[in-house]
């Protein structure tokens, strides 16, 4: 086989899920946007339904529609991006519950959809999405009298504890909620960390669950294995792919693997990035190119079939220090054309 294999461990995702619900003292839904940050929605979110979560969150109506039909009818899918123009017949069909932004979606969801459920996002300060404070308070009576099942808000420093702006928002929150008997979630991952003043009714883990930061007790979810296409010598002297970026300094052995940049391997992280043979690092060789990397393997003594770039060694969260980024983004840039090896569950 000529692809790179990731293996995503299911059971690695359900303790994980499981180990952020025992600190949370509301309720734990589970966030699989993205297709579960890349991992595979529908094989993953099976998995967390059978490790306890009852409520889902997407970003988009046909992520939660997808959803859907994957998980039956007994849990309750959000959609983070609320009720967009043309999304009624689909939110309706499928029982969806979309966490609307504005008055302008307020109005589309009661007029095409009387009766139907709703959440409310609030803009606490991170100005992305929701109503901010003098838009709620111009509305709230009425959508409060459309009986809104929901109220929630984003936090946009969660993952660093010491930072300001989370008891700002905090505060925000509780001014725009307090004495509402209606249940409200606030906290991601960063924020069931925090205290469990962010905990709420109902928090939502995305990727603690995937084995990213902030929560270090995760266990590793993901593994690749990268195949090695062909193995040479070079001199002393002689470089390695585009722009002659490595020079051997001794007589040199590289391997050559099948992926690159096009399967969300940035090419940022090369200078910094090793692929491990079982405990030995092989450092990167060149840049990274599409489709092709060079790794010097000269001090592993052996031609290996394949190198790992993420695995015991090396998680998702090192990877993406070497490349100046966030785990969130190494997860979903993992690209279509490795083969996805899901394991447990």
């Amino acid at each position: 086989m000529s692809t790179a294999t990731l293996t995503i461990d299911l059971d690695a995702a359900m303790a994980n899920w499981r180990a952020l619900d025992a600190i949370n003292t509301g309720e734990t839904a589970a966030v699989v946007k993205a297709d579960a940050y890349g991992l595979g929605a529908a094989r993953m979110a099976r998995a967390l339904a059978r490790a306890g979560a009852r409520h889902f969150f997407v970003a988009v109506a046909e992520e939660g529609a997808a959803l859907r039909e994957v998980l039956g009818q007994n849990v309750s899918i959000h959609v983070f991006s609320g009720h967009m123009p043309g999304d009624a017949d689909m939110i309706g069909d499928c029982g969806l519950v979309p966490m609307l932004n504005s008055v302008e979606q307020l109005i589309r969801h009661v007029e095409a959809l009387p009766g139907a459920p709703f959440g409310i996002q609030l803009d606490t300060g991170m100005n992305r999405l929701g109503m901010e404070p003098a838009e709620w308070q111009a509305v709230r009576e009425i959508a409060l009298a459309q009986s809104p099942v929901m109220l929630m808000s984003h936090l946009a420093c969660a993952d660093e504890p010491d930072h300001p702006m989370n008891p700002r928002q905090l505060a925000l929150f509780c001014e725009m909620t307090d004495g509402l008997d209606i249940p409200r979630s606030l906290a991601n991952t960063g924020a069931i960390l925090l205290h469990p003043d962010y905990h709420f009714d109902l928090a939502r883990p995305g990727i603690g669950t995937y084995g990213g930061a902030p929560f270090t007790e995760a266990r590793p979810v993901v593994t690749l294995d990268i195949p090695v296409i062909q193995c040479r010598d070079l001199e002393e002297g002689e470089s390695v792919g585009y722009g002659c970026d490595f020079i051997a300094a001794r007589p040199t052995r590289i391997a050559t693997v099948a992926a690159g940049y096009a399967d969300g391997i940035l090419r940022a992280m090369g200078p910094r990035t090793s692929l491990w043979a079982e405990h030995t690092p092989c450092p990167i060789a060149g840049r990274i190119s599409m489709d092709l990397i060079g790794v010097d393997i000269t001090d592993l003594g052996h031609d290996p079939k394949s190198l790992q770039l993420l695995g015991p060694h090396q998680g998702i969260d090192t990877l993406a220090e070497n490349a100046g980024t966030i785990g969130y983004e190494i997860l979903t840039s993992l690209g279509a054309r490795h083969t996805r090896r899901h394991i447990g569950g």
